[in-house]
């Protein structure tokens, strides 16, 4: 398996990941596929002629017989969310999308993972495995992994400490559902709560359901302002997409098929995962308080009954 990266739908995001891998100098090929082929095509040569800046990498249009040896295959693709539109009001429209398009990934015989990233994610990414039939561990959705990133953000802006110091983890629906694993997140290897005690810039855990509410609204204000997101989750998919080409184990905390933790089974949310070339290799679980393991469960939940309003 070469690595080759397959990336469906090549409108903002799917132009945005592209950008990205291609700087990132991971992928040697990036296939970016369309119904829009002058869209796409328009991308791929606009990306390609920008490849004297970067380290070697073919950028080029394809069909669904590159899926074939690609490594990744990214699914960016599905209808745009409204201004005002939650994520699960999504769902309807784009699992029939994808139920179109699938099939036609898997049939070429493609062994590599599955990445989903159209909205809604959880709901989508189990959908995504029950039409592949591939196995739970090779598809995935990009789940909390940017609601993690803008928890660190927001934490570093209000801690003045390197994002990269801190380690902190949404967990659940990514959505309005979401939950903040306070309890399981640290800076400099201390437990935060500890950390805000010693700080004393404001009591432990009094700004945490701001930032959460601030996580939770991010896109919908970007959305509102400039009409989609694209560069935070191109960003956040490019982590994803390495982890699986250079096989790094890394904790994701990507959207997948839970067989049974935290009283949570079949159902896709995001939890803690090890991220490697053959996908998801295990779960982390984490020691949540009563409060935090309610809250998942309930966000769980959530997701289960939307899925379940597909009528599939």
């Amino acid at each position: 398996m070469t690595n080759k990266v397959a990336i469906i739908g090549a409108g903002s995001v799917g132009a945005t990941l592209a950008y990205a891998l291609m700087q990132s100098g991971t992928a040697r090929e990036i296939v970016l596929i369309d119904l829009n082929r002058e869209k796409a095509w328009g991308e791929a040569m606009d990306l390609q002629q920008g490849v004297a800046f970067t380290r070697p990498v073919n950028i080029r249009v394809g069909d669904y017989g590159d899926c074939r040896d690609a490594a990744a295959v990214i699914i960016t693709a599905g209808a745009k969310q409204k201004p005002g539109e939650t994520r699960l009001v999504l769902a309807g429209r784009n699992a029939r999308i994808m139920q179109a398009m699938i099939p036609e990934i898997v049939k070429h015989g493609f062994s590599g993972v599955l990445v989903i990233t159209s909205n809604p994610v959880d709901v989508l990414t189990q959908w995504a495995w029950k039409i592949s039939g591939l196995p739970r561990e090779r598809v995935m959705g990009s789940g909390t992994v940017l609601d993690s990133a803008r928890l660190r953000a927001l934490l570093a802006d209000r801690c003045k400490i390197d994002a990269r110091s801190i380690h902190a983890m949404i967990v659940g629906e990514h959505g309005d559902s979401e939950v903040a694993a306070w309890s399981a997140a640290t800076i400099g290897g201390v437990a935060i709560r500890k950390y805000c005690d010693a700080c004393g810039k404001c009591p432990a855990g009094e700004e945490y359901p701001k930032l959460l509410d601030q996580i939770k609204n991010a896109a919908y204000e970007i959305i509102k302002r400039k009409g989609a997101t694209c560069y935070a989750v191109g960003l956040a998919l490019v982590q994803i997409v390495e982890a699986i080409l250079r096989d790094e184990h890394r904790v994701l905390p990507v959207s997948h098929v839970i067989k049974n933790v935290y009283g949570i089974k079949d159902v896709a949310i995001s939890l803690p995962a090890v991220v490697g070339r053959s996908g998801i290799e295990k779960v982390i679980l984490m020691e949540l308080t009563p409060a935090e393991e309610e809250a998942l469960r309930n966000s769980a939940a959530i997701v289960k009954n939307s899925y379940a309003g597909l009528g599939v």
